[in-house]
């Protein structure tokens, strides 16, 4: 249906991205971000829970709901421009309209994105200093580049690119992600960036991101912790060509896949690089009466801190998975529990197994460490994922600011 391709966000055509450093970050690693469509854009966004929202959440969330379309996104990395009062509001209203002019574009077609320090405010001469030499690097070869502009704690950029197979012309979806800390469901330091070459309405557009985000970054948890600043934005430009796509199309039903594909990607890859882990974990739950039922047991098990603690001392202590399922909010009968770890059996009907803990401990070597969950007969499943809770995870956030 689909194939792997290189490019990330500059896989799709009709894309251009690039990343420079602008003295943002003490580190001087890059730091300030462009992804921008050539042509206008659908746009699509979810965003933080959190009732502390940065600035820029709040701007794009009021620039999306007007419909217009958009032609960029600027992402500054070093500070999260969130508790920072007018001034923060100011800043992001600046960013957008330089970014605007330089570009010869109107100043409601750019989309803004913070991460960094809470409480710190972007130091703006460096910002607007630094857009000439963006702008000199954002090219549609600047996907991979891009991608490093954005991150943090984290230790490697997480991209991704589809191309779709047997569809004429075929759809492109490209996509990335930075996160390692403050990462858990209802999103989560979380951002991503999805672009797609589909011509598509806004409607079905915002309802396909929805479905994907739903499935891939809203079942994602590392320590619990959910950011100010959180947000998945998603243009469609619609440079592939062909018809408008409507939501009973073959192409409908193909984009709506990819999209969870690339989604649900880089959300395992913000899982495996939560802050100090050493592998990923992944919650398979089946047997719910709902999708979402079984997400939420998978949620609840992948975020629990003793089962993480657990997976990172290679303790097969399936104990922890059934009390995580079972105060999950759930309700299932405790007599049709099963639990695997791995290919492992460690419980049938609410009743534990023998088995070799040898070899259950050489698994939890893996990676992924994969749990599978059974609660009943319904046909409700669903997935999450996460790591496991490292020395190093208090090490990192203990050091954070200092």
């Amino acid at each position: 249906m689909w194939r792997e391709i290189p490019g990330g966000v500059t896989a799709p055509q009709g894309y251009r991205a690039g990343a420079v450093r602008a003295g943002l970050k003490p580190s001087g690693a890059l730091d300030l971000t462009l992804i921008y469509s050539e042509t206008p854009a659908v746009a699509a966004g979810a965003f933080t829970t959190s009732q502390m929202r940065a600035a820029c959440v709040t701007y794009c969330q009021e620039q999306l709901r007007t419909g217009q379309p958009v032609r960029a996104i600027v992402c500054n990395a070093g500070q999260a421009n969130a508790a920072t009062g007018p001034q923060g509001w100011q800043d992001v209203c600046t960013t957008a309209a330089a970014f605007a002019e330089a570009l010869g574009i109107a100043a409601n077609q750019v989309l803004v994105a913070s991460t960094g320090v809470i409480g710190c405010l972007i130091p703006m001469d460096k910002l607007l200093g630094a857009i000439p030499a963006l702008l000199a690097v954002t090219t549609r070869e600047g996907g991979d580049l891009a991608a490093q502009g954005i991150l943090t704690t984290d230790l490697v950029p997480k991209t991704i690119a589809l191309e779709s197979i047997g569809l004429d012309p075929p759809l492109r979806v490209g996509g990335m992600a930075k996160g390692s800390g403050m990462i858990h469901p209802h999103m989560a330091t979380l951002l991503a960036f999805i672009t797609c070459d589909a011509p598509v309405a806004a409607p079905l557009w915002r309802r396909l991101v929805q479905e994907a985000v739903a499935v891939s970054f809203n079942q994602i948890t590392v320590d619990g912790d959910t950011s100010t600043n959180d947000m998945c934005l998603a243009l469609a430009n619609g440079a592939a060509g062909g018809p408008p796509i409507q939501p009973e199309d073959p192409a409908a039903a193909t984009l709506g896949a990819m999209l969870k594909e690339a989604c649900i990607q880089l959300a395992k890859k913000v899982a495996r690089d939560g802050e100090g882990a050493t592998c990923l974990i992944e919650v398979r739950v089946r047997g719910t009466e709902t999708d979402a039922a079984a997400r939420t047991i998978a949620r609840t098990v992948s975020g629990s801190l003793l089962v993480k603690s657990a997976v990172f001392g290679r303790d097969p202590n399936w104990g922890r998975i059934a009390a995580a399922a079972g105060r999950a909010g759930v309700p299932f009968n405790p007599e049709e529990l099963a639990i695997d770890l791995g290919p492992i059996p460690l419980m049938r009907g609410g009743q534990p197994l023998p088995f070799d803990r040898e070899a259950a401990k050489a698994y939890l070597h893996s990676d992924p460490v994969v749990i599978h969950i059974q609660v009943g007969p319904g046909p409700g499943v669903g997935c999450a994922w996460g790591c496991d809770l490292s020395y190093d995870y208090v090490r990192i956030n203990a050091e954070y600011t200092t």
